[in-house]
């Protein structure tokens, strides 16, 4: 579960409030709320209700849903799912290039292409950011 941030969610009913909250941690950056039903179902149900319950780590439900998306030739929202993934320490470069194997072999190699190029980006631009905050560290001391 998560703990509540700084009260930027504090005007918001309780189940819109831990939904958005659900949201930042798992997907690792701000969330602002929407509007229309299906943003609500998204941030009351699936996040506040779905991704909140018992029984399985972020680090499982996101592998059960990369390998799902991976299948259903999902790219778009591997998009997101794998860089969260990897900024949120769940899922490193080995295991990530591991996952990319084995669901090549299940999920086809088309889409295990398409999974292996976000995987790729993610870690080169995790490595190009490191390397520029390493730059700056040097250029200021």
């Amino acid at each position: 579960m998560t703990t509540p941030m700084s009260g930027k969610f504090d005007d918001l009913p309780e189940t819109r409030r831990r939904g958005l909250e659900r949201m930042e941690a798992v997907y690792g950056f701000d969330m602002t709320d929407g509007q229309g039903d299906f943003f609500a179902y998204t941030a009351d149900h699936l996040f506040a209700d779905i991704w909140s319950r018992p029984g399985l780590s972020d680090r499982d439900r996101r592998l059960l849903l990369i390998g799902l998306l991976a299948g259903s030739g999902g790219a778009d929202v591997l998009g997101i799912q794998i860089p969260a993934a990897y900024a949120n320490g769940e899922l490193d470069e080995t295991a990530l290039r591991e996952i990319v194997i084995f669901l090549c072999h299940y999920a086809g190699w088309p889409n295990g292409a398409r999974l292996n190029a976000i995987v790729e980006e993610t870690i080169a631009k995790a490595r190009r950011a490191a390397d520029r905050a390493a730059r700056q560290a040097e250029d200021g001391s």
